[in-house]
């Protein structure tokens, strides 16, 4: 769980960097923006590290199902008494229902964009790339299902950084190096990561439903 986490944590910063270009209008960012796609696509080694997170992904998921379920199997009968607050905070004691709806919306994120820009019939920009940066835009300006998806974008966000407020610091504890003197830094960098990742991600849907 913590191996993969912490990797599926680098292909999120690889993936918002890519994703930030976004923020850019014009021709000549979707021009930009769809030369990444398709270097995104086509370039030998990233499809390897695409393999790779794909396993991870899956990996992470069916690990986290039989987590949850082996902790519920040791402890069939509840407390007569409980009070989980005072020793864990909720996200700690949600990742699996965390984890569901960030894996829900991955199948989603994965339909809508992954799969047509590989599979589907996209018009072609005038550098001859797939113009997927059309296809994202109208995704999120859609006259009857834009906001929605947006309000969806916005929401799985949310999600993913309470799972990763819990799930960052803890990779670093299976791994014995978040000591009594690691701690606090430990902390305080999942706790910028896990915001300012999750925020940059729920802005681009957002900035491009107000500006387009």
């Amino acid at each position: 769980m913590s191996a993969t986490g912490l990797f599926l944590c680098l292909f999120l910063v690889g993936h918002l960097a890519g994703n930030l270009q976004l923020f850019l209008t014009g021709e000549e960012a979707a021009l930009q923006f769809n030369a990444y796609a398709k270097f995104m696509t086509t370039n030998p080694a990233v499809k390897i590290l695409s393999y790779l997170t794909y396993f991870s992904i899956l990996f992470h998921a069916i690990d986290g199902i039989m987590l949850v379920a082996s902790n519920k199997a040791a402890r069939p009968q509840k407390y007569a008494y409980s009070n989980p607050s005072a020793n864990s905070k909720w996200n700690s004691r949600n990742m699996g229902v965390l984890g569901t709806i960030i894996l829900v919306f991955i199948a989603v994120h994965m339909s809508n964009f992954w799969y047509v820009m590989h599979f589907g019939s996209l018009p072609v920009d005038s550098a001859g790339n797939k113009d997927l940066y059309t296809v994202v835009i109208s995704f999120f300006t859609d006259d009857s299902m834009g906001l929605i998806f947006v309000l969806f974008y916005v929401f799985a966000m949310a999600a993913m950084c309470f799972h990763l407020l819990h799930g960052f610091k803890s990779a670093f504890s299976s791994f014995g190096l978040r000591t009594a003197k690691t701690k606090v830094i430990f902390e305080k960098i999942g706790y910028a990561f896990s915001i300012v990742v999750s925020i940059a991600f729920a802005a681009i849907p957002v900035y491009i439903y107000l500006t387009h």
